[in-house]
C-alpha cells in the first residue's frame, strides 16, 4: 500500500466504497419495510446473524496473515504491552468518562451508552484499520488477546465503577450496569476465538503442505481481499439495523457525535505520540494507536439493548459509535500512511 499505482482498486476507493456501505445501510434500513426484523431475527451472542458471520469473514484472512512463531518478540516488548493495556483500560474509559460527563450533561441515557462504548475495548475491527495502515500484525494478535482476557474479567467491574461508583463521589446522577462475565466471554470466543483458531491452523497447515513462501505469495493474496469484502458487508447491515433510528434523529447523533470524535481523536494522537516517543517502531507505533483508539461496538450495543432495551437512548449512543469510528478510523489509516512515507523518506 505505499504507492497508488500498486494498491487495488478496492484498496485505493476505500473510504468511498465505506462511505457508499454507510448511506446504503442508511437508506435500506429506513426504506425497506421490515428489513430491521428480518436482519434481527436470528441472533448469535445478541448480535445478529449477519453481522456475526461479517466479523468472523472480516477477522480471518488478516489473522491468518499472522506469523505466530514471532509472537514472542511482541510479549518481550514491555514499551509496547504496558503502556497498551494502561491506554486501554486506565486512560480509554476515564477520557470517555470525562468527556460524556462534560459534553453531555443534560443527556442521562447518551451519557451512558457512551461510558459503556469507552469500556468496550476493541477486538475485531482494529484488526482491519492496523492491517490497513501497514501496522504489526504480530503484536496486534497479541494487544487485542490480552483486551480480550481484561474484557472478560474488567469490563462489568469497570462498568460499575463508571456508571455508579465514581459518579457517587462526585456528586453525580448514578447509574446500574447488569452484564455477566460470561456475556462478555461468550462475545470474545466467538468474534475473536473463532477467527484466531481458524487463521492458526490455516498458517499451520498451509505452511506444512507448501511452505511458507508458498504460503504468503500465493495463498494469502488470494484470501486478502476478503477481510474488506466483509467489512462492507458489516457496515452495510449494521447501518440498515439502525437506519431508521439514526435518521429519524438527526440532532441527537450529532450531539452523541461529538464527544466520539475527540475520544478517537485525542486516543490515537496521544497513543501515536507516546509510541514515537519512547522508540517503538512505526509498525508498533501504529499497532498501539489503532489498538487504543478503536472500540468494541458489538459487545457495547449489545449490553445496552440487554440492560436498557433496543430503543433506548443507551442503545442509540452504541450504534452512534461505529457511525463515527468508521470513517474517522479510515482516515486515520490514511494519516498513518503518510507519517510512514515521511519515515522511509527520511530514513533515505
Amino acid at each position: 500500500m505505499t504507492t497508488p499505482g500498486r494498491l487495488s482498486t478496492l484498496d485505493r476507493f476505500l473510504p468511498a466504497w465505506i462511505a457508499a456501505a454507510m448511506a446504503a445501510g442508511l437508506l435500506a434500513g429506513r426504506w425497506v419495510p421490515g428489513l430491521n426484523t428480518a436482519l434481527s431475527a436470528v441472533q448469535v451472542d445478541g448480535i445478529s446473524l449477519p453481522i456475526a458471520l461479517g466479523l468472523l469473514v472480516m477477522m480471518y484472512p488478516v489473522l491468518a496473515k499472522v506469523r505466530y512463531d514471532r509472537l514472542g518478540t511482541v510479549t518481550r516488548d514491555r514499551r509496547l504491552l504496558w503502556p497498551s493495556l494502561a491506554l486501554n483500560w486506565v486512560v480509554g474509559p476515564a477520557l470517555m468518562f470525562a468527556l460524556a460527563w462534560l459534553l453531555l450533561p443534560d443527556l442521562p441515557e447518551y451519557r451512558t451508552g457512551l461510558i459503556i462504548v469507552g469500556l468496550a475495548r476493541c477486538i475485531a475491527m482494529v484488526i482491519i484499520w492496523n492491517d490497513l495502515a501497514r501496522g504489526d500484525r504480530e503484536a496486534a494478535a497479541v494487544l487485542v488477546a490480552l483486551n480480550s482476557v481484561f474484557q472478560v474479567l474488567a469490563f462489568g467491574l469497570l462498568g460499575w465503577f463508571y456508571l455508579s461508583v465514581l459518579p457517587g463521589w462526585l456528586g453525580l446522577p448514578q447509574a446500574d450496569l447488569a452484564v455477566s462475565g460470561w456475556q462478555i466471554a461468550k462475545s470474545v470466543l466467538i468474534f475473536l476465538g473463532v477467527p484466531l483458531v481458524a487463521g492458526y491452523l490455516t498458517r499451520r497447515l498451509g505452511e506444512r503442505a507448501k511452505g511458507r513462501a508458498w504460503y504468503e505469495t500465493k495463498f494469502l493474496p488470494k484470501i486478502g481481499p476478503i477481510a474488506l469484502y466483509g467489512l462492507l458487508f458489516t457496515i452495510v447491515i449494521l447501518f440498515s439495523l439502525q437506519g431508521e433510528q439514526i435518521t429519524a434523529r438527526p440532532l441527537d447523533v450529532v450531539r452523541i457525535a461529538v464527544p466520539l470524535l475527540v475520544y478517537f481523536g485525542l486516543m490515537w494522537a496521544g497513543s501515536y505520540a507516546f509510541g514515537n516517543a519512547v522508540g517503538l517502531s512505526y509498525e508498533r507505533t501504529t499497532t498501539l494507536a489503532f489498538t487504543a483508539a478503536g472500540n468494541n461496538f458489538e459487545l457495547a450495543i449489545a449490553v445496552a439493548i440487554a440492560t436498557f432495551g433496543a430503543t433506548s437512548g443507551q442503545a442509540l449512543a452504541g450504534v452512534v459509535g461505529p457511525l463515527i469510528e468508521v470513517p474517522v478510523l479510515v482516515a486515520l489509516v490514511h494519516v498513518s500512511l503518510t507519517l510512514r512515507r515521511r519515515r522511509l523518506e527520511v530514513a533515505a
